[in-house]
This record gives structure tokens, C-alpha cells and sequence, in this order.
């Protein structure tokens, strides 16, 4: 059911395509079917009576039928595989648009292992039986009948030939379909996991050499592929079966009907033209039939694709965003939290536990807290990459839940704890959040982002290419890249989730005094590790296990924050902070 209803909801558009296969391969059947008859004619007419101008008569209408057959099957093939591969690409946009709008916890969910697969082989699938289907299965069920009618028309004493192969053929298909379904979920699953083993490898690559895991992660990998190589092979020796026991069945009626056919026409009971013609007609039969049982053979691993794919664009998120803007963007950029707590789905206790506070525009506000304190949490609720369990976070006052997409988008650029660029050139990456940046910003933005020097010295400059996850760059620059990503988007609010953890102290001291120029006006919020990043903040935020314990300048904090002067006193003597 799920694959018939996503094959018709994306075949809609292309019916003038199915219409046309339909009516190329019903005159293609048609003339197959009408060859037989033809044939035996000349047996039975032409060269029993030594008619030559009824041979030759016959003969060229054979000829012109024959040619309308092949014109007919190309322009089928034609016309099928502009629909199959029009639906397998409005099936990937969907799958592509449904997955980038998932939630990040829906998308953890899903994996992003199996999003990659749903996105690519089940659609191939799919798209693969739409295309053998319109080629195969509007032949086969004509050509069966066609042939069923015909065969009987030429000798119906030996009908039961014909009912007799074509129920066998039935029973080995349908038992063949029973042991195949579970073992195409089973395959589709494995490469599901494979695909998993093989992205977290690669992803993870540095961090494998690093601790010389080699060896382990090869044998997960052996293990992976073994699994989906068993369950290949299980597949595979079903159709090493199916095979040679339809053509045992094909051979063994193609005896059956020259054996009792013969003592027909020893009795005279047929003609040896018709006896041709309906041979014939069995092998077309049977034909289709072996047509229909290798459309059966896919339609299994098709069906659990759809299911698999419909789960995904059937996924609802509890984050919904309004379709219109029903507010102005916000203009100021101020940033309220109200009794916020968040929690991730599962865990016994939440991450943030009633978080209150206020980054105002044309200020800095920073955050500082021990790891897993929950810093960088806030600044995902602010950017609603997750929705608080209570709470509600405002920006100029409008809940950030009433805001569209596009206004997160233009209200709000983050730099990532861990930067990410997109393969392409610098500018391209640089104008991610504006396109329509000029180069004289992107050199603007490089150069308050301490990365104008290291640009120019690229082959290509703005043009350089870039590998992609920013590969090609040092993690110092793909990290000042980032940076100047946001500084061109020129949003009202910055988050900076500890970005200047990769450049060293007098990079880190250059970029912050060119910074407040850069972001003048715009609310700043800054996760930091370092004290000496956000000593000159308006306002420290200090986060533990969760909540906010202290806040103020970074003078007031040293005095009236136990956790605050610890982290000063991890990094620096009391004196020099002070």
C-alpha cells in the first residue's frame, strides 16, 4: 500500500508520459501478438500450396509489423524512463527537503546513516520498479492475455498446456516472493548500518589514527560488510534457483506441446502452421509470465523502500514554523530568556533548569561555565535548533516560536564550536548567509577576523578552492572563516559558541579589539573557555550543571562568585585577574 500511494502521488505530473508508454506498448503487443498468425499463414497456405506471391505478400506485412513493434518498444523505453526518472527526482527533493527540515533531535533519531540511504537507494528502488514496471508490467498482462486468446484460436485442445505452465510458474513465484520480503528488509537494514560504520569512520578518521584504532574499526567495518554480504548471498541464491526452474518449466511445455501437438496433426486435427503459432504463442506466455516474475523479484525490496521512505516523509516534528511572517523581524536584537529548562528526550534530569536572562543590543554578553554545563544548550534554544519543555525565549520581545525561518536566519548567525565549511571557493563560504555580498565586505569581514592576511596568500584568493568539512584549511583558519561567515551575514544578533578556541593569544587579542567595531549596534553572546576572552564583556553569564550561578561584570564576579573565581584561578593567578 505504502509503495502504490507514493509511486501515484508522484506520478500525477507525469501522466501524459504513462499514457504514452501505455499506448507504445499496447501497439508493440499488438504486433507481437499478430506475427504467430501471420507465420503459420505462410506455413499453411503459402508453402503448403507454393504460393509465392502470398509468401511474399505476407511476408512484407510481417516486415512493416515487425518495424512498428520496434518503433513502438523504443519510444516506450523512451517515454518510461522520463517518467521513472522525473518521479525518482521529485522523490529525492522531497526526501532532501524533509530531512534539512527535521529537528535536530528528529534527525538523531532517524540517523544520519540511514537518512543517506533513504535518500539515495530507496529512492533508486523505487525508481527502478516505476521503470521496469512501465516497460514490463503494461506488456505482460497483454501479452499474457493476447497470448491466452490467440493460443486457444489456433488449437483449443491443448489449452491445458497453457493453464498448466502458467499456474506452476505462479506457485514458484509466490513462494519465492514469501522467502525474498524478509530478507530485503533485512538488506536494506544492513545497508543502513554499513553506511552508518562507514560515515563515522570517515568523520572520524583523525581521531582513529590518533589512537591507533585501525585494526578495530576495520573489524566493525568486516563485520558490517559480512552482514550485508550474508544476506547478499541469501538473495542471490534465490535467484540462482529462480532462474534455471522457469526455464526448466519453459523447456519442459515446449516439449509437451511438440509432443502432443504431433499427434494432432497425425490425426489431423491441426495444421502444421498452426501448430507453429501456437508454440509460439506458449513461449510469449510464458514470456510475459518470466517478465512478471522478475517484477515480482524487485517489487519485494521496492515495497520495504517505500515503507522506509514514507516513515521518513511521514515524520512529524513537535517544531513547526509559521509558513508567513505573522511578526516584523526583529530590528534591535534583544534576547530574553524566561524561566527556561530543556531537557533531552530520555535523560533523567535537564540540561538547563530555569534560565533567566537578558543580552541586550549594543552589548556583550558572555558565558562561561566547566564542560557539559550546558553553554552551548542555551545558545541552540536561542537559535531554536531545540524548543524548551518551559519557558519561552523572545528576541525584541516576539517568541521565537512565531518567528519564520527566514527571520531566525536573518536575525541570528552562529559560529559553531566546531566550524564547518562547504566545498566550493572562500567566497562562496563567505557569502553562505548573504549572497549578495560584495568582495570589498569579504575582505572587510576577513580582516576583522584576522584572516585577510592568510587569504591573500592563497592561490585565487576569494576564489581558492575549498575541500569539503574545510579539509584544505588549518582548524585555525576554517575557525577565522567561520567567523567572518557571520560577520558578513551582518545579523542583530552574534553567537559565538567558544569560537576562538583555536587561535592563539594574540590572534584572540587582535580579533576582540577589532570585533566591537564589526558588531556595533548587535547583540553579541559569547561562549568562552578562556577568561581572557570575556573579561571585557557587559555581562558574564557563569553556567553550573545547568544553571545560572552568578552573573555580572568580570570584577563583581570575582567577588561574589565561588564558581566564577575558580575558573579565574584554574587559568591565571588571582592577582593577574584582578
Amino acid at each position: 500500500m505504502a509503495l502504490i500511494q507514493l509511486i501515484l502521488h508522484h506520478a500525477k505530473k507525469y501522466w501524459h508520459f504513462i499514457a504514452a508508454v501505455i499506448v507504445l506498448q499496447l501497439l508493440a503487443t499488438i504486433a507481437s501478438l499478430w506475427l504467430p498468425s501471420l507465420n503459420a499463414q505462410i506455413i499453411d497456405k503459402g508453402i503448403a500450396l507454393g504460393d509465392t506471391d502470398f509468401i511474399w505478400r505476407t511476408g512484407g506485412i510481417m516486415l512493416a509489423v515487425a518495424f512498428l513493434q520496434v518503433i513502438a518498444a523504443v519510444s516506450a523505453v523512451y517515454f518510461s524512463a522520463r517518467a521513472a526518472m522525473g518521479i525518482g527526482r521529485d522523490l529525492r527533493r522531497r526526501v532532501y527537503r524533509k530531512a534539512t527540515s527535521l529537528s535536530t533531535l528528529d534527525a538523531n533519531n532517524f540517523g544520519a546513516g540511514t537518512l543517506i540511504t533513504r535518500g539515495t537507494n530507496d529512492v533508486q528502488q523505487v525508481q527502478m520498479l516505476v521503470l521496469m514496471g512501465l516497460m514490463f508490467m503494461v506488456t505482460a498482462p497483454i501479452m499474457a492475455v493476447g497470448g491466452i486468446i490467440m493460443a486457444l484460436r489456433e488449437d483449443a485442445g491443448m489449452s491445458w498446456l497453457v493453464w498448466a505452465s502458467v499456474g506452476l510458474l505462479a506457485i514458484i513465484v509466490t513462494i519465492l516472493v514469501l522467502f525474498l520480503l524478509p530478507l530485503f528488509r533485512e538488506m536494506q537494514e544492513r545497508v543502513d548500518e554499513i553506511n552508518g560504520v562507514l560515515r563515522e569512520q570517515i568523520m572520524g578518521i583523525r581521531v582513529v589514527r590518533a589512537f591507533v584504532r585501525e585494526g578495530f574499526e576495520a573489524e566493525r567495518y568486516r563485520l558490517a560488510n559480512r552482514k550485508i554480504t550474508d544476506v547478499s548471498v541469501r538473495v542471490g541464491s534465490i535467484f540462482v534457483l529462480m532462474f534455471p526452474v522457469i526455464m526448466m518449466v519453459l523447456h519442459i511445455a515446449t516439449g509437451a506441446v511438440l509432443w502432443f501437438g504431433g499427434h494432432r496433426i497425425s490425426e489431423g486435427l491441426v495444421e502444421v502452421g498452426s501448430l507453429t503459432a501456437f508454440l509460439q504463442y506458449l513461449l510469449q506466455i510464458l514470456g510475459a509470465v518470466i517478465m512478471g516474475v522478475f517484477m515480482t523479484m524487485m517489487i519485494p525490496r521496492a515495497v520495504v523502500c517505500a515503507e522506509r521512505l514514507k516513515e521518513l516523509l511521514g515524520a512529524t516534528s513537535d517544531m513547526s514554523y509559521p509558513e508567513t511572517a505573522q511578526h516584523p523581524t526583529p530590528a534591535a536584537g534583544r534576547v530574553e530568556f524566561r524561566n527556561v529548562t530543556f531537557g533531552f528526550p530520555g535523560a533523567e534530569l535537564p540540561v538547563i533548569k530555569n534560565a533567566s536572562f537578558v543580552a541586550e543590543p549594543g552589548r556583550t554578553t558572555a558565558i562561561i561555565g566547566s564542560t557539559g554545563a550546558g553553554k552551548t544548550t542555551l545558545l541552540n534554544l536561542a537559535l531554536r535548533l531545540f524548543d524548551p519543555q518551559d519557558g519561552t525565549i523572545t528576541i525584541d520581545g516576539v517568541p521565537v516560536r512565531e518567528l519564520t525561518r527566514a527571520q531566525l536566519a536573518q536575525t541570528m548567525s552562529l559560529v559553531p564550536q566546531r566550524p564547518y565549511l562547504f566545498s566550493g571557493t572562500i567566497g562562496s563560504n563567505l557569502r553562505f548567509g548573504r549572497p549578495d555580498a560584495t568582495d570589498d565586505e569579504l575582505w572587510t569581514a576577513l580582516r576583522v577576523a584576522q584572516g585577510e592576511d592568510f587569504v591573500r596568500e592563497r592561490e585565487g584568493k576569494l576564489e581558492g578552492a575549498v575541500s569539503q568539512g574545510g579539509t584544505s584549511v588549518s582548524g585555525g583558519q576554517r575557525q577565522r572563516l567561520s567567523i567572518a561567515r557571520a560577520l558578513v551575514a551582518r545579523p542583530r544578533v552574534y553567537l559565538f559558541d567558544d569560537s576562538f578556541s583555536a587561535l592563539d593569544v594574540a590572534t584572540d587579542a587582535r580579533l576582540r579589539a577589532a570585533l566591537p567595531s564589526a558588531t556595533e549596534g548587535a547583540t553579541t553572546i559569547i561562549v568562552a573557555q578562556r577568561v581572557s576572552t570575556i573579561t571585557d564583556a557587559d555581562q558574564i553569564l557563569v553556567v553550573d550543571d545547568g544553571e545560572i550561578v552568578g552573573r555580572g561584570t568580570h570584577e563583581q564576579l570575582l567577588v561574589s562568585s565561588p564558581v566564577y573565581r575558580e575558573i579565574v584561578e584554574s587559568q591565571m593567578d588571582a592577582e593577574e585577574a584582578a
